[in-house]
């Protein structure tokens, strides 16, 4: 039964090793949203229940954590929903935005280390851009957007949308209703 922690997956990792990268990267998510920009690699190990040594192992430094987390946020919140697609484009792509504005906004202290430190990621900001345009494709073809609209044209609107996003405090109030969704 030991042996299956052992398993190697496609990416060269073993089994043990995938999970312990996804636990620290969740936990550092959470330590992040929580804390900001004061949190050590030291508490992201003590979330995540392995030793600062296997943070180390996984990333040479916390830029690298932070563009793990910004890729976490957009495989586990944003990619599920614009994959999906329903008989209705346009509701596909209103969820696809909506499930951007608000991964975003619960994770806007991630956001703002990365761009801070320059980590965030050509490739992640590509793959998005990827689902922008499979959504937005349908939406084109369906004839409910207009034809010159771009990828590029939704990201600014994300962007500007999470200007109005309200700061959501500790209690986990504010922004009631999604006012930002008015806007969006």
């Amino acid at each position: 039964m030991h042996r299956n922690r052992y398993w190697r997956t496609g990416s060269g990792l073993r089994l043990d090793a995938v999970r312990n990268q996804e636990r620290i990267v969740v936990a550092a998510a959470g330590a992040f949203s929580e804390l900001g920009a004061e949190v050590t690699l030291e508490e992201v190990a003590r979330r995540a229940g392995v030793g600062v040594a296997t943070v180390y192992r996984r990333f040479r430094n916390r830029d690298q954590l932070v563009r793990a987390v910004v890729a976490h946020v957009l495989t586990a919140e944003i990619e599920p929903v614009a994959e999906i697609e329903t008989d209705d484009p346009w509701c596909d792509l209103a969820a696809t935005l909506d499930a951007s504005v608000a991964a975003v906004a619960a994770h806007s202290e991630v956001v703002a280390l990365a761009h801070a430190a320059g980590a965030i990621d050509v490739d992640v900001v590509d793959r998005y851009l990827q689902r922008l345009e499979r959504v937005l494709t349908r939406a084109r073809a369906a004839g409910l957007v207009r034809p010159e609209l771009e990828p590029r044209d939704l990201a600014v609107a994300v962007m500007m949308v999470l200007a109005t996003v309200r700061k959501v405090d500790r209690d986990g109030c504010g922004d009631e209703g999604g006012g930002w969704r008015r806007y969006l």
